[in-house]
């Protein structure tokens, strides 16, 4: 069995650890009329198997860069962590404080995707389910978190020689989107500066996938 397939596995576990609590205490969420209705257990559960749930690190890159108003990226991290490093527009809400009323009003905005975004994608799966169960639509993780960003948009290995033409195209847009996020110069194979266009593509629904 493959090393990743051994850390999804272990991932599943620990997210799913993560549900029966958040189900588990059910004194955590707020009762007040103005808020949406919790969903059942059942309803919740049968979303969390769904991989849509994802957004992966090159679909939010691309979002940025075309300036996409359907964006909105939730940092559930503490603050300090928020502070030394971001992503681009990203507002911060530590999970702590996601039910403080002012904080519920980022969710359940009609035609605004929330993606939340943690270091890995563990915090970020728990606000996932916590605003899940209070019934918000909308809401998705980033697939990786900001380990994943660093791996594939800030700083992309480029792919074996024999890999897919799908790989070389990947890399390709993540070398370009590097130097969007970062303005680090590429090099040619002889060393001469060139320059990786990032091309605007066609706005797609957010899928599975990432590191």
């Amino acid at each position: 069995m493959r090393i990743d397939n051994l850390n999804d596995m272990n991932r599943n576990y620990i997210f799913l650890t993560i549900v029966m609590l958040v189900l588990a205490a059910g004194t955590l969420f707020l009762t007040t009329s103005d808020e949406p209705k919790q969903i059942a257990p059942e309803e919740l559960l049968q979303e969390i198997i769904q991989p849509s749930r994802y957004v992966t690190t090159d679909q939010v890159a691309k979002m940025i860069i075309q300036g996409d108003p359907s964006l909105l990226m939730v940092d559930v991290r503490p603050e300090g962590e928020f502070e030394e490093y971001a992503l681009p527009g990203s507002v911060n809400v530590p999970l702590e404080n996601l039910l403080d009323e002012e904080n519920l009003s980022y969710f359940g905005v009609p035609g605004v995707k929330v993606v939340f975004v943690s270091n890995d994608d563990i915090r970020a799966d728990q606000t996932w389910v916590l605003t899940k169960r209070l019934g918000y639509k909308g809401t998705y993780v980033l697939k990786g978190g900001i380990n994943c960003w660093m791996q594939t948009i800030i700083d992309p290995l480029p792919p074996n020689e024999d890999a897919p033409k799908s790989e070389f195209e990947a890399y390709a847009f993540r070398r370009g989107a590097q130097i969007y996020f970062t303005g680090a110069a590429t090099l040619a194979p002889d060393g001469e500066n060139v320059q990786v266009q990032v091309r605007r593509r066609e706005k797609t629904n957010v899928a599975a996938g990432g590191c």
